[in-house]
């Protein structure tokens, strides 16, 4: 029989996807572009450093979050990056449409904004929070605050508890009272607000009653942009649109504030793209139904193919082992026995070079180099072989962090050695953060629960 939450999703599905057909009678252009942009706000690389050092500690936050935390058009969005390694995508909610900067992250599963006068940020790293953007509620003439009888009033961790009316007396159907509020768990940070029923309006195409969260108070945030969760669950923005799959192609990241921008394609066709190479997502284990998980069989350095104990390829039972795919890690995460293994190997076929191990030391990166005097440099490609034959070949000038100017470089990977004494640590071993995809064309094929991807120029 199936459980409950299976239920819960099926038809939250099917509600999606009558609402989408609902809103798409009328004539929709072919495409609809909208601008997927980088976070950058300035150059850093005059202290590459403490750039080094923020994105560190940033990543090392998030893969701790992560591990432990519980036929239609095609519609283009565009996709920017940022100084934190994010991008972003505006999105229009209300009526009239209240334009707003969303950082779309993969490893995250609800969309929420801003949206009083009297959002506070508390120990977050950007400036006042009252000087940024907001989606009021009160300038929208289709705003609508989620009822506790709604079947979508569930808990955001737990998507198969219904939070119901607490403040009601007993099962009376005239209850009025608002879905209990949300609190939302980011690597260090947290975000807590209400949720609203609410328009999101595409040129030539509305999504109506699309639930969105109204955040009132955050801590410890990296980001002043709304949220846009792309996740594997019933609350992210793929979901409740109903899509097939959708797609990015990630700039590469050039430290400096750049007007480039590449798409975000949301997709309702059931056509394969041409010309990719296919990977299957695997089933979520128990602690973690919200990620992408791939089958990865081996990996390699160069033409190195590396010995790494299986149990860390494929995620277990127990929720331990296995990779993830994340827009919003900027750097990526291995586990420490797999970090060592392909340290040691990246150190031998790049052992012409000399070492920074102080920058290694204040950055918390390693393998960090200094390239003065090297007219040409070599990096070997990082290549992930997955279940089914397809291999992802990251080029050594994509996934290294690199700064010209100082002549330095250091491997993007961050590990918890020397923070954890556990040999296997839960959650996944391996997550390939957005440094390592960048000029890759990546599509989430959400039917066919499957990822695509091959490399070109964004």
């Amino acid at each position: 029989m199936a459980s409950f939450t299976t239920l819960l999703f099926s038809v939250f599905t099917l509600f999606s996807r009558l609402v989408l057909a609902s809103s798409s009678k009328n004539n929709i252009p072919a495409t609809i572009t909208i601008p997927l942009k980088p976070t950058f706000t300035k150059n850093p690389s005059t202290e590459p450093l403490l750039f080094l050092q923020h994105l560190a500690t940033a990543s090392m936050s998030r893969s701790h979050h992560l591990k432990h935390g519980k036929a239609s058009p095609l519609i283009q969005t565009s996709l920017f990056p940022h100084s934190y390694g994010g991008h972003t995508i505006p999105l229009s909610f209300g009526t009239p449409p209240q334009k707003l900067s969303f950082l779309v992250d993969t490893g995250s599963h609800v969309v929420w904004a801003p949206c009083t006068t009297h959002y506070t940020c508390t120990n977050c790293s950007f400036s006042n929070p009252k000087k940024f953007p907001i989606f009021n509620p009160e300038l929208s003439s289709s705003d609508k605050i989620l009822g506790c009888r709604d079947p979508k009033c569930v808990d955001t961790s737990s998507p198969d508890v219904h939070l119901g009316c607490p403040r009601c007396n007993g099962n009376s159907k005239k209850c009025s009272h608002a879905c209990p509020q949300y609190s939302l768990q980011y690597a260090i940070g947290a975000a807590s607000g209400f949720f609203l029923l609410e328009n999101i309006d595409f040129p030539g195409k509305t999504i109506h009653k699309f639930l969105v969260g109204c955040t009132t108070s955050a801590e410890r945030q990296p980001y002043s942009d709304a949220l846009a969760g792309f996740g594997r669950t019933m609350f992210s923005l793929p979901m409740q649109m109903g899509v097939k799959k959708f797609a990015y192609c990630l700039n590469s990241h050039d430290y400096d504030d750049t007007r480039n921008s590449s798409k975000l394609i949301l997709d309702y066709s059931d056509g394969e793209t041409e010309g990719l190479s296919y990977a299957s997502f695997l089933k979520n284990p128990p602690d973690f139904p919200f990620y992408y998980y791939l089958g990865v069989k081996d990996i390699k350095i160069g033409n190195k193919l590396l010995r790494i104990p299986s149990k860390y390829l494929t995620p277990g039972s127990d929720s331990r082992g296995g990779l993830m795919i994340d827009s919003g890690f900027a750097y990526g995460y291995m586990t420490q026995p797999v970090f060592k293994i392909v340290t040691n190997e990246l150190k031998k076929q790049m052992s012409k070079y000399r070492r920074s191990l102080e920058l290694e030391t204040q950055s918390g990166l390693t393998p960090c180099y200094n390239f003065t005097g090297h007219k040409s440099i070599k990096i070997p490609d990082l290549i992930y072989q997955f279940t089914g034959g397809a291999n992802m070949v990251v080029p050594g000038m994509n996934y290294f962090v690199l700064f010209p100017e100082a002549s330095v470089a250091c491997f993007p990977v961050t590990t918890d050695a020397g923070t954890n004494t556990l040999e296997f640590t839960p959650g996944p071993s391996i997550i390939l953060g957005n440094y390592q995809q960048v000029d890759h064309y990546v599509e989430f094929d959400l039917k066919n629960e499957r990822l695509g991807f091959v490399q070109q120029t964004c």
